[in-house]
């Protein structure tokens, strides 16, 4: 089976199921251990490999309508970069500081933040977010005694105790919705933002803890770089690059996996359209309810517990304005909105800002929608889902003008909650499928929903794959 077609039975080590960043990640990293003459096959339904990382064009700019960014520190992302010979392609954003709309104006987030969680009060309360009342109840959190927190607290079971409601609606709850599109009430914590639990846990006051934690980071010799980046030209550049190093015999798009069944001899046999790919070990790189589908027949249990796994429907919509039309927008790369401010746009990207331009004579924005609890958007055709971003920008950012382009980019069941209980399902899913060995599930549902995460967990994955090879060998 080659291409996108193909009915002859083929045979592969290792069979890969979904080819976005999960699952090329870990093909790319199987290959680099295995060398060029290793067999493997990469099965995507679609007829694109990538996934959600996906670079349009928009005014004949390139548009990230997916991830526009990953982690500058990330170590396994960056040297999978690296590797890839991509490193001179990466750029950082041109300007920086990101706004809150709060209260109905732009709002400027202050330093110090960690996941919306102040270590400096003064900052905050010049920024105007928050109230003068509201700023001395986050301040409360350097006497009040210690909080007793359940085995899997939330997100707001650490914070609202701890700063206030202000902290959490205003400054917490935008910030994870731009990340996550979650509900910080219905969010592991421990699942979610690791860091900020640990730090719960060490110290009484979490405002300390941060102030310590910052004061004994190491300094960064010369100009330290950003903490987000991107690809020069898009980061289907990454996900290209990986398709390409693997080669379209190894990436087989079109080709939906139908069903996985168990072999006599131990090993695996996938099902597609195009007939049957056998193999000795199979990774399921789906999204959960995917997978749960794959693997209803063979393991119930472990399927039961993956359809558990909660999705968001989100979608973005990139306007393209003539430079001249638009009042300057302030310095930054964007803003984030509240959920408590009841308005449809999650976020505002302003990409013509934040990323390198060819020129400045256009104006980029990309607009965010969707989060939990707030599918409005869902029931409107794109005509009026442009209008009501149009609507929100003009009274937002006084964009008044008609657009010169414009993109919409809608992403069903596109973000997976690790809502509280998420790592005790993670640990009842491994122990279902312990009697299943050769198989393998990675991608962000389960540790990491960003790209650095996901490629952390791809490269986990081709290392448990090649220690159990060793271990049968």
């Amino acid at each position: 089976m080659t291409g996108t077609g193909g009915h002859e039975r083929a045979h592969a080590p290792v069979v890969v199921v979904g080819g976005g960043i999960s699952g090329l990640a870990t093909a790319y990293f199987l290959r680099q251990r295995l060398g060029p003459e290793a067999r493997l096959r990469v099965l995507e339904a679609s007829q694109r490999s990538g996934g959600k990382v996906r670079t349009a064009q928009v005014a004949g700019r390139p548009v990230d309508t997916g991830p526009d960014a990953y982690l500058s520190r990330a170590p396994e992302l960056g040297k999978l970069v690296a590797s890839l010979g991509l490193a001179d392609t990466v750029v950082e954003p041109q300007s920086s500081g990101t706004y809150i709309w709060s209260r109905g104006a732009l709002r400027p987030l202050p330093p110090g933040m960690a996941f919306g969680l102040p270590d400096r009060l003064v900052p905050l309360l010049r920024s105007g977010l928050l109230g003068p009342t509201e700023v001395a109840r986050a301040g409360l959190d350097l006497v009040l005694p210690p909080t007793r927190l359940p085995g899997d607290p939330s997100v707001a079971d650490l914070v609202r105790p701890r700063f206030g409601a202000g902290v959490y609606e205003r400054l917490v709850a935008p910030l994870l919705g731009g990340v996550h599109a979650g509900d910080p009430a219905a969010l592991s914590a421990t699942s979610t933002v690791p860091e900020i639990a640990a730090m719960a846990r060490s110290g009484r006051s979490l405002y300390l803890t941060m102030r310590r934690r910052r004061r004994s980071a190491p300094k960064p010799n010369g100009r330290p770089s950003a903490p987000l980046v991107s690809l020069r030209g898009g980061l289907s550049g990454l996900t290209a690059r990986l398709a390409e190093e693997l080669g379209p015999e190894t990436v087989v798009t079109g080709t939906p996996a139908r069903g996985l069944e168990r072999r006599p001899d131990g090993g695996w046999t996938v099902r597609t359209d195009a007939g049957s790919v056998t193999a000795s070990q199979v990774v399921l790189a789906t999204p959960a309810y995917v997978t749960a589908d794959l693997l209803a027949d063979l393991a119930p249990g472990a399927a039961g517990l993956l359809r558990g796994i909660e999705y968001v429907d989100v979608a973005n919509v990139t306007l393209a304005f003539r430079r001249d039309q638009v009042p300057p927008l302030p310095p930054g790369t964007g803003f984030l909105v509240p959920p408590v401010e009841g308005e449809l746009v999650v976020g505002c990207s302003w990409l013509s800002q934040k990323w390198p331009q060819p020129s400045d004579d256009l104006v980029l924005v990309k607009a965010m929608v969707g989060r939990a609890g707030d599918d409005r958007w869902l029931t409107m055709d794109d005509e009026r889902l442009v209008g009501e971003i149009r609507a929100a920008l003009s009274r937002m950012l006084g964009i008044h003008a008609d657009p010169l382009d414009r993109l919409v980019q809608r992403w069903p069941a596109a973000m997976p909650q690790y809502v509280v209980g998420h790592a005790a399902r993670l640990t009842a899913l491994d122990a279902e499928l312990a009697g299943l060995p050769g198989l393998a599930l990675t991608g962000a549902a389960y540790r990491g929903v960003g790209l650095a995460g996901c490629v952390a967990q791809a490269q986990a994955t081709a290392t448990s794959l090649l220690n159990a090879q060793g271990a049968s060998a």
